[in-house]
């Protein structure tokens, strides 16, 4: 008697299915037809192999690989399924197995709705059609799914699986992100950590000793069932891949960046990185954790390569001090007694013989003392009776002048509008035979002018809006720089990032033993 293997499968399309005129494709239907089909033929079934959820172009499919091993050992003779789709939408299995394999390992394959029987070879070519036509409509289907895709990343909305660490999907609206406030903490943390000159590993040392586990263990903690593919552990700790990627990602700004990573074919589970240039980015689409001067400013220190002490942090001026002469940065080297200094990298890294540049050598300790008083000095300046009630002046004259400018850009608009609303009514006027062509386009012509000096006056008085915007947004940045330095003790690093773009020190004067130290501010 032959012996028959019942082969089932059920995907994610299936099960979503809509129409209720549409046949059930459930596991239990497709068994109770086949069983009845298999028992009619009075075929003995050997076992019934089932894969629940998923695609017909999977070729990892559990049950699937076992019935292959199964047949190839000559365990039962027919393989029968539903439709050859249940079986593959993949063309290359079909020719691999119904054409080939089964041929030689005398396997027969029987469908009951096509009607496909691998014994009939009168039917073989609708079996190589079915199989380009299952393909295709895999094809069409995940270029629908890319499609939908794209066009909620462009329109920012949140298609992932689970939001970034510090975010979590709103409950009433899932392509929305909202604060997760325990994790946000633990991303502030990160930010305010690196600004202040601790290292990357430093930073993974100091949040594994608090015990705060990493953004794998805290999203299993809440209840997740997330996987990260690219962990190395489950122990829950941080590591410098983790934080690094922390620093980088824009979406704590608020923006939505999506679109970072694709399959590289609809049958394959294979996925490559995409170039930033290819992402989907969408500013403020939610509510942001990182203020953008602080992001920006750890990406510069990012970008600059500072490498920290074996303490975990960077020196104060770490990639700030330029050689006066070279430009090139000034290294840190430290002497035989344990003190620190700062020399030109040229002079460092080139053998005796080659120097291209001298040693410009200071002491970090002197150099901290000499810019501690230059700040020092520069705000007494900045704080003068006369600088500060000017700034006054200004900021309090802002906000008056900006809505004068709002009012008359107000007023041009409306201007703007009239002119096209004579327009088209003159236009209406001609076709409707009221004036003529030739009137027509002697008043088109004085509107149409008017018009475009209209534009220009629009497009000028936007730029002195914008200008203006800026001398409010400094006036204030001036205003908090004052306020939080103005009685400082001691420099930190988030204080000398930011007050100061960079230093210049010149070679100290072997008579006199001055050297010129040149500080170049923010503001």
């Amino acid at each position: 008697m032959d012996k028959v293997a019942i082969y089932c499968r059920l995907s994610d399309e299936d099960k979503n299915k809509r129409n209720v005129t549409d046949d059930s494709e459930s596991i239990i239907n497709q068994k109770s037809m086949l069983i009845k089909y298999a028992v009619d033929k009075g075929w003995n079934i050997y076992k019934i192999y089932s894969d629940d959820d998923y695609s017909g172009l999977d070729a990892e499919r559990p049950e699937f690989n076992q019935m292959i091993v199964d047949a190839e050992v000559g365990k039962f003779n027919i393989i029968l399924c539903k439709t050859q789709s249940r079986f593959t939408r993949d063309m290359e299995l079909v020719e691999k197995y119904l054409h080939n394999k089964f041929i030689e390992w005398n396997v027969r394959f029987v469908t009951v709705v096509d009607k496909v029987d691998t014994y009939e070879k009168s039917n073989k070519k609708s079996r190589q059609i079915n199989g380009l036509v299952n393909e295709w409509y895999c094809e069409d289907i995940s270029d629908s799914i890319r499609a939908v895709f794209k066009s909620k990343q462009s329109s920012g909305k949140f298609i992932g699986s689970f939001a970034c660490y510090g975010y979590m999907k709103d409950e009433s609206n899932k392509n929305k992100l909202v604060i997760d406030e325990e994790a946000s903490e633990v991303v502030r943390l990160i930010f305010k950590l690196y600004l202040q000159g601790n290292g990357i590993q430093h930073i993974v040392h100091i949040l594994n000793e608090k015990g705060i586990p990493n953004p794998t263990k805290y999203k299993r903690l809440k209840g997740f069932k997330y996987v990260n593919s690219q962990a190395k552990d489950q122990s829950g700790l941080w590591n410098k891949t983790t934080i690094k990627r922390i620093l980088k990602n824009e979406m704590y700004l608020g923006n939505m960046v999506q679109h970072k990573r694709q399959k590289v074919s609809y049958k394959s589970k294979k996925i490559k990185e995409l170039s930033p240039k290819c992402w989907i980015r969408v500013k403020n689409t939610h509510p942001s954790i990182i203020e953008e001067q602080t992001f920006n400013k750890v990406q510069k220190r990012l970008k600059s390569n500072i490498r920290s002490t074996g303490t975990g942090q960077a020196h104060l001026f770490a990639s700030k001090v330029k050689c006066m002469d070279c430009n090139s940065t000034m290294q840190k080297v430290t002497n035989g007694k344990g003190y620190q200094y700062l020399r030109c990298k040229i002079y460092c890294v080139l053998p005796k013989g080659k120097k291209l540049c001298t040693s410009h050598s200071i002491n970090l300790s002197f150099l901290e003392d000499i810019v501690s008083s230059k700040i020092k000095n520069y705000f007494r300046t900045l704080c003068s009776t006369e600088n500060l009630t000017n700034k006054l002046m200004l900021e309090e004259c802002i906000p008056d002048k900006l809505k004068h400018l709002e009012n008359e850009l107000v007023k041009i608009n409306k201007d703007i509008n009239k002119r096209m609303e004579a327009l088209k009514r003159l236009y209406l006027e001609k076709i409707s035979g009221e004036i003529t062509t030739e009137q027509y386009n002697e008043f088109a012509g004085s509107f149409e002018k008017d018009k475009n000096q209209l534009l220009l006056k629009r497009s000028k008085l936007e730029g002195i809006i914008d200008e203006t915007k800026q001398d409010s947004d400094e006036a204030y940045r001036y205003t908090k720089i004052v306020e939080n330095y103005k009685s400082f003790d001691k420099l930190t690093h988030i204080m000398v990032d930011e007050l100061i773009d960079y230093i210049e020190v010149g070679e100290k004067d072997r008579g006199t033993g001055k050297q010129n130290i040149r500080i170049h501010w923010n503001f």
